[in-house]
């Protein structure tokens, strides 16, 4: 019970050894008082050698009773030191009060660590500090369905190769990749570990990075290779750049910032062993930007948008009424991380390496696979870590690429729908003087491949997509009384639109529906019902933002007679949306004009 009781700590454990053995010292001078009586009617050599006997060990006693006080005393003043640390720490100032970082990452760290710590995150993203500090090979809490772990897979599955895309990545977010990677995956299933290098800047990426591969190829000879880009090509042809030095069966092309969890690589090589023209997706746990902490997410299938913007979506129908999450899943597209037979990727045109930069190459590579005689699947018991960013360190603005990257993918793929992307990103559906380069050889593609038409992707696969047709004018909208801002759907949704001065970006995104439907905001690609309305609340003087099904369900008034250059009117309620001051307000009718920028057909 004892030694129990001292595991906690090496200087409480010496002071209660000590104090037993000052009270056996204590015991042991009572002792010898009362035998000094007896001693006396005894000879004197008996008496004389109890005498040293007895000497010595109260001498060693003694000098144990010298050490257990000053253990004691170092004890004491130990814990006064550590009271003053911890009175110190509470008094930290902090220096980021405003940061996304320590708002969201409660850590007592010192006015210096701060420093470090959010300059890092700054530069990354995402916390840095923390993860140099966590070990490369972390255990990750399993997130697989219980029926995943009773799976068997077969013993002759294909290799893999996996090929990790960086740029400017934090060194120990790397190492901790492909440490996942080699811990978590059978060897003689993994063939080899693909590093490209989009052209970095950080310093840790070259000799730093160089020795933690020769420190793996110490055991593992030729496991790692490494890729490094001259210039930066973007996305698109850095997974290019991969795919072409991996050499297992299969390609598994990943960011960098992942860990790959327990079991994710066999059935993602069953099922391609099953059928080698499917192109799969794992499901993504997330990992905070700011703590470094797993949340687990339930699988999904991966669409996109209009504005060719990846996001998430419901499975279909026929895959929840089998009540199994463990099988597979059929999926419109890919978010960007993809595993597929190696060969299959490269006949089927492997990425688009006309896409620049970031955003747009997933989903035109998703809609290619469908219409080209291919499908694609999320497989739920393939779990990976995926760190989110704060924000991306390709450039400060991503708005001109995603742009032309959607634009582009439409010219090739969208037939007749392709107006729907110039509709989501508020461009005139002629001349929108966009460079799109070179299509000439994707068309070609297109042809050799025999693929379908567009029509069959909404009709069979992507049947939620739906087209924006009925849209009859969009873009921003203004009133002469102040040319120089624009509606917008203001800080908080489901409030008061404000006036606000004029910009590209989504909030001032408005869309005159053919229904007399007003939407402001980013327009949905699924649902009219499911955009943001502008509202008469038929009281009070101000309009007012709610989703489109809930305003309608409660009452409220959201159809409006609107002509290009004159009033917005409610047909309800009759009162017209206006501007007084700097405030949009709800008003009999004073005969102020409205425009928006776009018109589609007249209204």
């Amino acid at each position: 019970m004892a030694r129990a009781r001292c595991v906690r700590g090496l200087v409480p454990c010496m002071v209660i050894a000590a104090t037993s053995l000052y009270l056996t010292w204590v015991n042991l001078k009572i002792l010898s008082k009362r035998e000094s009586t007896v001693e006396e009617h005894r000879n004197d050599h008996f008496k004389t050698n109890y005498s040293m006997q007895g000497t010595g060990i109260l001498e060693r006693l003694e000098r144990m009773e010298a050490q257990m006080n000053k253990l004691v005393s170092s004890h004491h003043k130990h814990e006064e030191r550590r009271v003053d640390e911890v009175k110190k720490e509470k008094m930290v100032k902090k220096l980021y009060p405003n940061s996304p970082l320590f708002k969201n990452w409660d850590a007592a760290l010192t006015e210096r660590e701060q420093m470090e710590a959010e300059e890092l995150f700054q530069k990354y993203g995402y916390n840095t500090f923390l993860s140099n500090r966590l070990p490369s090979d972390r255990e990750l809490p399993e997130t697989r369905h219980y029926r995943c772990l009773e799976r068997e897979y077969p013993k002759d599955l294909p290799t893999i190769s996996v090929v990790l895309i960086f740029l400017d990545e934090a060194l120990s977010i790397i190492k901790r990749a492909i440490t996942s990677i080699i811990n978590r995956t059978p060897a003689h299933l993994l063939r080899d570990i693909i590093l490209v290098d989009d052209h970095s800047s950080n310093g840790d990426l070259k000799e730093p990075l160089n020795a933690f591969v020769s420190l793996i190829h110490e055991t593992r000879p030729g496991l790692v290779k490494q890729v490094r880009h001259s210039s930066q090509l973007g996305l698109s042809q850095t997974r290019i750049s991969g795919w072409k030095v991996a050499s297992g069966d299969v390609v598994a092309i990943l960011d960098a910032h992942i860990e790959v969890n327990k079991g994710w690589a066999e059935p993602l090589l069953a099922r391609i062993k099953e059928d080698r023209t499917v192109v799969l997706s794992p499901v993504f746990d997330k990992v905070s930007c700011y703590d470094l902490k797993l949340t687990k997410y339930i699988p999904f299938a991966q669409g996109f948008d209009w504005a060719m913007w990846c996001k998430y979506e419901a499975f279909s129908p026929q895959w929840y009424a089998r009540n199994d999450e463990t099988l597979p899943g059929k999926s419109p597209s890919v978010m960007g991380i993809l595993v597929a037979d190696r060969v299959f990727f490269g006949e089927i045109g492997a990425l688009d390496p006309g896409m620049k930069v970031y955003g747009g190459e997933n989903v035109e590579f998703g809609i290619r696979v469908w219409l080209c005689g291919g499908s694609i699947e999320v497989i739920p018991c393939s779990k990976i870590a995926h760190l989110e960013r704060a924000r991306k360190p390709y450039m400060p603005d991503l708005n001109h690429v995603l742009q032309r990257n959607a634009l582009r993918l439409a010219e090739v793929w969208l037939d007749d729908y392709k107006y729907n992307v110039n509709i989501a990103w508020r461009l005139p559906l002629q001349n929108h003087g966009i460079d799109i380069g070179d299509v000439s050889e994707r068309k070609k593609l297109r042809e050799k491949l025999k693929c379908k038409p567009f029509q069959w992707y909404l009709d069979n696969v992507y049947t939620s997509l739906k087209p924006l047709k009925a849209i009859l004018s969009y873009g921003n909208l203004q009133n002469d009384v102040n040319k120089d801002t624009c509606v917008d759907q203001g800080p908080v949704l489901g409030h008061t639109p404000i006036l606000y001065q004029c910009h590209s970006d989504n909030s001032q995104g408005c869309y005159y529906h053919s229904s007399g439907k007003i939407f402001i905001g980013e327009i949905q690609s699924n649902s009219d019902e499911t955009n943001n309305c502008l509202v008469d609340p038929g009281s009070g003087v101000l309009p007012q933002l709610h989703e489109c099904k809930k305003a309608k369900e409660t009452g409220l008034y959201v159809h409006w007679d609107f002509k290009q250059g004159s009033a917005i009117q409610n047909r309800e309620t009759k009162r017209c949306l206006e501007v007084k001051g700097s405030e949009l307000v709800m008003k009999e009718c004073s005969g102020q004009h409205w425009r928006i920028t776009h018109v589609v057909k007249e209204f």
